[in-house]
This record gives structure tokens, sequence and C-alpha cells, in this order.
């Protein structure tokens, strides 16, 4: 299908002055926009909540990212796209318009919106490498047939390579054919590049930050500096996906002329290190492993490629993932991305219908207490270098972020206990890989303290969380269950006490699976309240399951260290 008649007129006067469009690209590839290599302001975490939808993202943003402090939140991809119920269905534009699975424009804008009032900007994954790999009629109702794009693109936008890439070594195969038989946009073209920019900018005017582009590797550099010269807002942030490959023709490096790189490198080094070498090697980790500069990094542990093709950790991993993620938090190397996603049992599986967190399969890691309360460390942090590195010569390592913080991993398979040399100011500290202050280490006026860090766990200390040095664990229950389950079931608390759900299993708390099979949470009630509680499992359906046995009993403030009854 052709163009319409406004963009056929486009193509002729670019037909005309061919020669000036080509030296204006050219241009434009020497002089590209000043990169925003790092995302403004303190708060440089990013959460990807991979699939939610965007109703889900506003909630979310309002009761757990601000609050927490994640400076971003990257969401799916809004345009219309292909129908079907796999994930990459969302990767197949069919237009440019906001109606995908995750909703429609209205809610889209309400999202940002609301980001926005929570103190978070939000970043737009964007697809514009290609299109879909066939024909239909799209999420909002568009009709198309593969090439054509009805107000959009017709055959000519498309690179005339017409087959799959089979040669990742050879730089044309790799950006101008199609990339597992999707329609692949000639970004070359001035008209493409200008299609493209007026859809970036659409999401700029609803008060977008930022973009992730979707398969920058196979787009040429200049081709993505020449579509960012067009945007309204030259300094958005701007991050390409390029996949690290050894010996390939397209590197990480040559992207960051116009903003930050996803960093592969450091999530399958770090997969490596958890799974089956030293956490003392991870004393130089970053720069010094051949990874990209730190301040054009977007380092992460997972995403939703990398978990389902194993090359790196995953929520199935238990605490090697969990532990992965405090130390990418703690360590000060570019701007990290927290990934929260879905369980899965295959590779094509799409999201399960929208719900609470911890059920109907979503994950939540970035609600995970362990890593959520380490974007606080990472903010507080912020600037400082590595101080009085510590490793036991295997799987226990500590350091400090100059007098701000210090933490302690430990991988090892049994406790570690000794006195921790920090330059922390002298005075209590909250533990913040525990909810709700339950757990205190005293920094005496030399910067020492000393603690017993169980296998698999961690300790993580700033001076933005002291304790008041009295009782500073009153007022909070902290639980621990020790608990067996299959996918799709998770664990809650519920008792007589309103933070508890008052009995109520809809407004059960749900406990961490991070420390597997011991599920873990804490929750704040007031200092000498004596409280009834009880563990319940919800299946993926909903159902639940109450442990059986007397209601069990406690007096705040209470660590609880329990088993569940069948």
């Amino acid at each position: 299908m052709a163009p319409p008649a406004r963009k056929i007129a486009l193509f002729a006067a670019g037909a005309l002055i061919a020669g000036v469009v080509a030296a204006g690209a050219t241009q434009l590839a020497s002089t590209p926009p000043t990169a925003t290599a790092t995302p403004p302001g303190a708060k440089t975490v990013t959460a990807t909540l991979f699939q939610w939808t965007f109703d889900r993202v506003a909630t979310e943003c309002a009761t757990t990212l601000g609050p927490k402090g994640y400076g971003y939140v990257e969401v799916s991809p809004a345009t219309e796209h292909i129908q079907g119920g796999t994930w990459w269905t969302s990767y197949q534009p069919v237009s440019y318009r906001i109606a995908g699975r995750l909703g429609s424009e209205a809610q889209f804008r309400n999202m940002v919106s609301a980001c926005h009032n929570a103190g978070v900007k939000v970043i737009a994954d964007a697809v514009i490498n290609h299109m879909s790999a066939g024909s239909g009629t799209g999420t909002g109702g568009t009709r198309y047939t593969k090439y054509a794009y009805p107000g959009h693109y017709g055959d000519q936008d498309f690179h005339t390579c017409r087959t799959d890439i089979n040669d990742y070594r050879n730089r044309d195969n790799v950006q101008n054919c199609e990339l597992s038989g999707l329609s692949d946009l000639n970004t070359g073209s001035e008209y493409v590049r200008s299609e493209i920019a007026e859809y970036l900018n659409n999401l700029l005017s609803m008060g977008v930050d930022g973009f992730r582009i979707d398969a920058a590797k196979h787009m040429p550099a200049a081709d993505l500096s020449a579509i960012k010269a067009k945007l309204t807002k030259r300094d958005a942030f701007w991050v390409h996906e390029v996949i690290y490959g050894a010996g390939e023709a397209v590197q990480p490096g040559e992207y960051t002329g116009s903003g930050d790189v996803d960093e592969f490198r450091y999530a399958y080094d770090l997969k490596r290190v958890f799974t089956s070498e030293n956490l003392a090697y991870l004393k130089n980790f970053g720069e010094g492993w051949g990874h990209l500069p730190s301040g054009q990094a977007r380092p992460f542990v997972d995403n939703w490629d990398t978990e389902r093709n194993g090359s790196t950790l995953s929520y199935k991993d238990g605490s090697n993932y969990t532990l992965a993620n405090v130390f990418m938090l703690a360590w000060p190397y570019g701007s990290p991305q927290v990934y929260s996603g879905y369980e899965f049992s295959n590779k094509d599986q799409g999201p399960p219908a929208p719900g609470e967190c911890y059920s109907s399969g979503w994950e939540c890691q970035h609600r995970w207490p362990q890593i959520a309360n380490m974007v606080g460390f990472r903010n507080t942090t912020s600037g400082t270098a590595v101080t009085n590195w510590w490793d036991n010569g295997r799987n226990a390592i500590a350091f400090g972020r100059g007098d701000k913080g210090y933490a302690v991993v430990n991988r090892e398979s049994s406790a570690v206990s000794r006195t921790f040399q920090t330059s922390l100011p002298a005075g209590t500290y909250c533990d913040v890989q525990r909810d709700g202050c339950t757990a205190t280490h005293v920094v005496n006026s030399a910067g020492q303290f000393t603690a017993t860090v169980n296998a698999n766990e961690a300790i993580a200390l700033h001076v933005g969380a002291m304790g008041n040095g009295s009782n500073p664990g009153a007022g909070a229950a902290a639980f621990s269950v020790n608990a067996t389950t299959v996918m799709g079931q998770n664990i809650f608390v519920v008792g007589d006490h309103a933070s508890l759900g008052g009995w109520d299993p809809a407004r059960a708390v749900a406990l961490s699976s991070a420390s597997y099979p011991l599920w873990k949470t804490s929750v704040s009630l007031p200092n000498g309240t004596a409280f009834a509680y009880k563990y319940i499992r919800k299946e993926a359906n909903g159902s639940v399951t109450w442990e059986s046995g007397a209601n069990r009993t406690s007096t705040s403030p209470a660590t609880l260290n329990d088993t569940w009854r069948n």
C-alpha cells in the first residue's frame, strides 16, 4: 500500500534532491547530538516492568517505585502490534498508534502523569528497526500486510534484502537483512527517519522522558543519531539495545555517541561468577573487565530475552539472583536496570492476566526487599568510590562506598563472622536487607562493626538509614517461613491485625521467595502489639490453602522463624 498523498509528495521532492539529502545525512552522522550518558539526577536506577499494563504501572509508581527511590520506569512497547498471546507480539508494530494490549493512549498519558507525580521518569521501549513479519489485523484494528502499513510505510521503505540475517560477522547482513523475518525498515531513508521521529516526538509530547531503542545493533549508529537529531527534546534519555557478540561486526561501543548502551557482558559475567567462580574476582568489576565506560553503560542482571535463553541469571536461580542484584546496586558502575517480570515455562510465554504481585505468576522482583531497599543505598552512595574492600579469597566479599555506605555479600555455604572495617561515621545503622530496621549494626568510632552474615545472605548499611540506638527494631515483625512450593504458588501471611489483613486472605501480605525455600517479609506493627497469624499458600488461579494447626501468636517487635505446617 502506498503512503498517503502528503507523504508521496515528500518522496517526489526527495528524489529531486537526493544529493542534498545524502549530504545532510552525512553531516548529521558526523555531528550527532550530545549523548545523555547517565540519567540526570541522583536517582539513576530503572525498574523495567516487563509487559505490565499502563494502569498497573501508574499504581506501582505511586505505591512502590517512588517511595523506594527508583528514578525511572521502563515500560514495554505501547504501539499497536500484531495479535497473539506471546510476549514478542508487542515487538511487531503495525502502526504508531497507542493501541496495544497494555492500554490505550488515555491510559498511557495517565501513567506518565502518575509516575511523574511520584518522582519517577518514564522510558518507553521503542521498536523502530522493523515492523511485522506477516499480515493481518492489528490490536487496534489496523489491517496490514508485510511491507505495507497504512499511513506510514510502503514497500519502498524497507531494505531490499528480504532474507533472514545469517552472518553476524557481516555488517551489511546484520543491518540490512531481516531479523527473524521482520520487515526491516530502511533507516537510512530520510522519509523513514522522519516517520520514526514523528512517533517518538508524539511520545515526548505526552511527557515521556526517554527511550530504549530495541534492536539498535540492527541499525547503523549514524542512522540513530540522525533520528535523535529530529527530536523536539534532543536531551531525552536514550539507551541502545546492542547485544554483545565476540567477533561480530557490530559492537556496543559504536553507539555511545548518542546515548547509553545496555551492557550485556556485565550480565553474562555476573552469571558466571555467581554460579561457577569466586566473588572475590569482582574487585575491579566493570571497566576493568572490558565493559563499556561506566558513564555510558546500563548494567543489568537479566532481561526478558536473556532469562529465557539462559545466558544470565533469573528468578529461577534463587539466592544467586538476589545477591547479584544486591551487588549490582551496591557497586558503582553505570546506571542499573532492575528487571521485573513473570514466571514462565517456555521462552515464548506471554504475560499472565493483570494481577497482584506474587500471585497469578507475577514475580515482581523490583519489590523484593533485598533488591528494592538497595535502591536507597544506591541513591545515598551516589558519586562515592569503593573503599575498604575485603574478601576471603572465595565467595565472601565486603566493600564500602566512601563514608556513605557498606555492603557485605556472602555466597559461601556457611555463615561468615568477622569485624568489618568501614569508613562510616560512628552510629547505629539499619541493615536495609531487612525491612523495618529489624536488624541493626553499631559502627564504633574506628569505623568497625562485628557481624555474622548467614550463608547466601547480605548486609547493607548506609547513612540514610540510621537506627535510633535504643530499640531500633521496635514496631516491626520480621516473618520467615520455610515452605516448599511449585511454580505458580506463593506464600502469604495473614493475621488479626489490620497490617496483616485482618484475617482476610485477599489482603494478606506477600512474602518474598528470594531466599527460597525461606519466604520472608517484614510488617510494621505498633511496639508491644500482641498479634495472631498464620501462613497461607495461593495458587496461580487465586485459590487459597491455609497451613494446618492453631493460630500462631507473637508480640512486636519480633523476628519469627517458622516452618510451614501441612
